[in-house]
């Protein structure tokens, strides 16, 4: 495994299912960890063993600072496109499948698809410090891909706002009232406690009971399979404009200067 182009790693113990990624760009997202995330959820998720899922990544900067740059800029026509923001989809459709609760331990700030998996996991846990930023916008595309999942936690006027404000950034008290957050805490410790108190909770209780719920809780979204991967299309088209191009490089040129 070449840690430097990232990873997804999983472990199940007690019936808790961990998920963690990692990318050494402030987690943020190319295609193989996309698609490596979701086939990691979808299979521990298919394990009779397991009651509850966490996703976690590693690292002390961004939970996830949503999707590679690098990657944006190496698209080059609409279909590839389209299979890169298939990704985020792939991602959001399997924790939206699964028969189990997902529980996400945000550590840190969240951008862009960030925002999205802390929406998509049915339960988020944050640091005091976690703050997001719906970014896609600045970069002349969208939150597409993403947008059901935020839009089902937090309605469709702070989806709006946080779309239209790609450059602000909601501190993590704004994130609870908006409901990304269920829980802010103070501490890293404080949050690894939290999220393992509920994880241990969550498996002893009826897994028929948990996976008849959690399809109640996300009635109407049957369609995301098909939603998503339109949304993606969209994405797709749009990453190949001049002024993406132009945006991307302005931001990858101003991490390299500050670092």
């Amino acid at each position: 495994m070449d840690t430097n182009d990232g990873y997804v790693n999983r472990k199940v113990d007690g019936g808790i299912g961990t998920i963690t990624f990692h990318h050494p760009k402030s987690n943020s997202l190319p295609g193989h960890i996309l698609q490596d995330m979701g086939d990691a959820i979808s299979e521990v998720g298919k394990d009779p063993s397991v009651r509850v899922i966490v996703l976690r990544s590693d690292g002390e900067k961004a939970f996830c600072a949503g999707a590679s740059f690098d990657e944006l800029m190496a698209i080059n026509d609409a279909r590839t496109g389209l299979s890169f923001f298939n990704g985020f989809a792939h991602v959001i459709n399997a924790i939206r499948t699964v028969p189990v609760f997902v529980l996400g331990r945000i550590h840190s700030h969240v951008v862009g698809g960030g925002v999205g998996l802390a929406c998509a996991v049915d339960i988020a846990y944050a640091h005091e410090k976690a703050s997001a930023r719906l970014s896609e916008l600045a970069i002349g595309i969208g939150p597409f891909v993403v947008g059901p999942a935020v839009e089902r936690k937090v309605g469709s006027g702070n989806f709006g706002l946080l779309s239209a404000t790609p450059a602000t950034r909601r501190d993590a008290q704004w994130c609870l009232n908006a409901g990304i957050y269920a829980e802010v805490v103070p501490t890293i410790e404080d949050l690894d406690e939290r999220v393992d108190r509920h994880a241990r909770e969550l498996t002893s209780y009826n897994p028929e009971a948990m996976s008849e719920l959690k399809k109640a809780l996300w009635k109407g979204t049957e369609d995301w399979d098909r939603l998503l991967a339109e949304r993606a299309a969209i994405s797709g088209k749009l990453v190949l404009s001049e002024f993406t191009r132009q945006a991307i490089a302005r931001f990858k040129q101003a991490i390299a200067d500050k670092g």
